[in-house]
């Protein structure tokens, strides 16, 4: 048998299928079914704002969240960034940089005791204070360490 003519016909069954599917009201492209985005804390212009968006008023410092970072970032543009959180019953982690224009660069949510780790490439446009808040029975924990960049990714 022809192998083009098996591909085309496999090709438009398909795509009537899914039109069959959109028509029907089963699919409907323009609807995400994703969680809400916490909008204030992503368009807070400085790290007070953007704690207060994801509800951590002042977290307070623990040596069992790990923040790994490196010490200088050659380019700012990507800068890799690992957290791992030790403490019982952590349900997010966020990430924040304090010298961007928007400092919140991501928030993780956790559920049914996930393994709370965190791998990301972040940009940095200058050096700055890299922040992991982690939110665990309640509480807010905070680990963060200065990263140097020596080119910047966000407009530098």
């Amino acid at each position: 048998m022809n192998t083009t003519r098996r591909t085309v016909l496999k090709g438009a069954t398909a795509s009537g299928a899914l039109a069959a599917l959109i028509g029907a009201g089963a699919l409907r492209p323009t609807h995400v079914l994703a969680a809400e985005w916490n909008k204030a804390a992503f368009e807070a212009k400085d790290t007070a704002g953007a704690l207060k968006g994801i509800g951590a008023g002042t977290p307070v410092e623990s040596k069992d969240l790990i923040l790994k970072v490196p010490d200088i970032a050659e380019n700012g543009a990507v800068v890799p960034v690992d957290v791992i959180s030790n403490i019982p019953k952590t349900t997010s982690i966020a990430i924040l940089v304090e010298k961007n224009p928007q400092p919140l660069c991501s928030e993780f949510d956790f559920a049914n005791g996930a393994m709370a780790e965190v791998s990301a490439r972040i940009k940095m446009g200058q050096t700055s204070l890299v922040k992991a808040v982690a939110k665990a029975d309640g509480k807010f924990y905070v680990a963060q360490k200065e990263v140097k960049v020596t080119v910047g990714g966000c407009g530098g």
